[in-house]
């Protein structure tokens, strides 16, 4: 069974329950500051699973884009991905943990749906701890279809646990269903969830029947829900018979590209990293991301240096990196039409990153040069041969050199490397970036009044900017503290003073006008149709919440927003500033009134 078929079937057999099929959301999360990218099919549904009632009712099913980074050190081997396609369903108050499981085993082994050999599926559920019970009840209910209890396993908290997708949120005990990989029983000791290589996860049933509270606390939810995934690629691979995620139809054009382009020079796991990397870059870029050195615009930088890097290490110096992603698009544009509506966006994006990396790497071995000569006169005098990691991170952060090539390098010339000194560094990082992070659309540190104020106010500048500058002004990002509002908007020049001035006084025109602010839910093709602004293509669902400043401006918008515009205060831009190629940045404030 080919991917688009068991996408197909898996809606099919979800809708024909009851269930309302809903469009993926983005990579970039609209609701929720703590992450940076959508990880799994309940992240853009977070809302709807704390009380907030869903247009579509209280069953659906989706088929939604996800990128991880938390497994990107596995990507390489049979089942890992950093971008992937997770199948889900979900009961909002609806049915619970009975008709979940026993839906999941009826269309995994019903001959009318996937027909998979029941006696090679194992699953496990929760052991219980401290913070809730052991999960009897979903063990019972596994039985009685069919399931010998030598199958199902009982696992801790860091197997079957879901926790929510950022500090705080809805959460619950899940059961996980395994395929053995291996035609004859595994020996002793290999069971699901351990790292024996003989099962393969699938799918995951999440029963969300507690939230976790900012005090680390877990408390029962107003209303239980049920989260799934089932993973597209992995399934697709069990279907098909296939050792490898990647030789599904889902990669194997594009590592047939990488091969005839490596030859044998690039051993299979670097084929598989740079399948995966690419992939995802281009998914990220064409949901709005451009490189930078900050959130997710730092782990888009990363995944296309990194593809940089193996294609150059391999002797791949003369073939850019843009004629694998052309295979990536053409694998991909029909589930995901956008990237053929982006096509020479993402091609350009990956052109420049790479020029850029290019002169990068030359600076970054003379920096590390610097570095090495520093080293050798300490040992002159009795000094260590330890590579300084806060140097080390710095090579990559501001010269972009990669951590492995410093590694390498500095391993050759006999200095001690201290991964675990280097992580902390990019942890540190990571905390800082987080404070100070550009995810598109979702980029609020917070829902103080504040910050609600603050994004209440990129409404109207937007606007602003569209009426002085021209329409082409279209928001590429935004980041929002308490303190003050970072706005990207496209256009190829910088904003004259006498410009800035006009939309700073348009600005405070319309907060003194006391406009009233109203939001309503419409299908998205009313809402485009409308004249709201959006970013298109795949970031939206069917329905969407659009906000009206007035008459004056009109936005799509997860929210918060203030009441009316007369509570901002006095808007002024304190900077402005290019951002990237093509894009400006603004920085302004609220000041009172008075």
């Amino acid at each position: 069974m080919q991917a688009h078929t068991l996408r197909k079937k898996y809606a099919e057999f979800f809708a024909s329950r009851g269930h309302t099929e809903i469009a993926s959301a983005s990579l970039l999360p609209e609701n929720d500051p703590t992450v940076l990218f959508t990880t799994a099919g309940m992240h853009p549904l977070v809302p709807y699973l704390t009380g907030e009632e869903h247009p579509g009712g209280n069953r659906l099913v989706s088929c939604q884009k996800c990128l991880r980074t938390g497994d990107i050190d596995e990507v390489g081997d049979a089942s890992h991905l950093t971008f992937f396609e997770m199948l889900g369903n979900w009961s909002l108050g609806d049915y619970f943990t009975e008709d979940s499981i026993r839906w999941s085993w009826e269309f995994l082994t019903s001959k009318e749906w996937l027909g998979l050999d029941p006696d090679r599926l194992s699953v496990t559920c929760f052991a219980g701890d401290e913070d809730a019970p052991k999960d009897e009840e979903a063990a019972a209910i596994w039985e009685s279809l069919g399931m010998p209890r030598e199958r199902i396993h009982f696992l801790g908290k860091e197997d079957n646990w879901w926790g929510p997708a950022g500090q705080t949120g809805p959460c619950g005990p899940d059961t996980e269903i395994f395929w053995r990989t291996t035609e004859e029983e595994p020996p002793p000791g290999c069971t699901p969830g351990s790292d024996s290589g003989c099962f393969v996860e699938i799918w995951n049933n999440v029963f969300m029947q507690y939230t976790k509270a900012a005090d680390g606390t877990f408390r029962p939810l107003a209303r239980k829900c049920v989260d799934t995934g089932m993973g597209l690629a992995r399934t697709a691979a069990v279907l098909q018979g296939l050792p490898s995620v990647y030789e599904t139809e889902l990669y194997a054009p594009t590592m047939a590209k990488i091969a005839e382009l490596a030859g044998d020079r690039l051993e299979e796991r670097h084929q598989r990293v740079l399948a995966d990397h690419l992939t995802a870059s281009c998914m990220i870029i064409s949901d709005g991301v451009v490189p930078s050195n900050l959130a997710a615009g730092y782990v888009l930088r990363r995944l296309i240096r990194k593809s940089v890097r193996v294609m150059r290490k391999f002797e791949l110096e003369d073939t850019s990196i843009t004629v694998v992603a052309e295979t990536v698009i053409e694998n991909y544009k029909d589930a995901y039409p956008v990237l053929e509506e982006q096509r020479e966006h993402i091609m350009g994006v990956l052109r420049e990153e790479e020029e850029v990396f290019g002169k990068a790497l030359a600076k970054g071995l003379r920096e590390f040069d610097r570095i090495a000569e520093g080293i050798e006169k300490g040992l002159q005098h009795g000094g260590s041969n330890n590579f300084p990691m806060k140097k080390a991170f710095a090579l990559y952060d501001t010269h972009g050199l990669p951590p492995e090539v410093t590694k390498e390098l500095a391993e050759e010339r006999g200095y001690l490397w201290d991964q675990a000194g280097y992580d902390a560094a990019e942890k540190k990082h990571q905390e800082v970036s987080r404070a100070d992070k550009g995810v598109f659309r979702g980029g609020l540190a917070d829902h103080s009044e504040a910050t609600t104020n603050l994004h209440t106010a990129t409404h109207l500048l937007h606007q602003a900017l569209r009426d002085v500058l021209g329409d082409h002004a279209a928001q590429k990002g935004s980041n929002i503290t308490p303190e003050r509002l970072r706005f990207d908007f496209s256009h190829d020049e910088k904003v004259t003073p006498e410009q800035i001035a006009e939309v700073e006084r348009i600005v405070n025109e319309k907060i003194r006008a006391d406009l009233p602010i109203s939001n309503c839910e419409m299908p998205f093709e009313e809402a485009k149709n409308s004249g709201a602004i959006g970013l298109f293509g795949d970031r939206y669902g069917e329905t969407v919440r659009v906000y009206d400043i007035g008459d004056y401006s009109k936005e799509i918008c997860g929210g918060p927003h203030a009441p009316s515009t007369k509570v901002l205060g006095r808007f002024k831009i304190v900077k402005e500033q290019a951002a990237s190629k093509g894009v400006r940045r603004i920085r302004a404030v609220l000041e009172s009134a008075s």
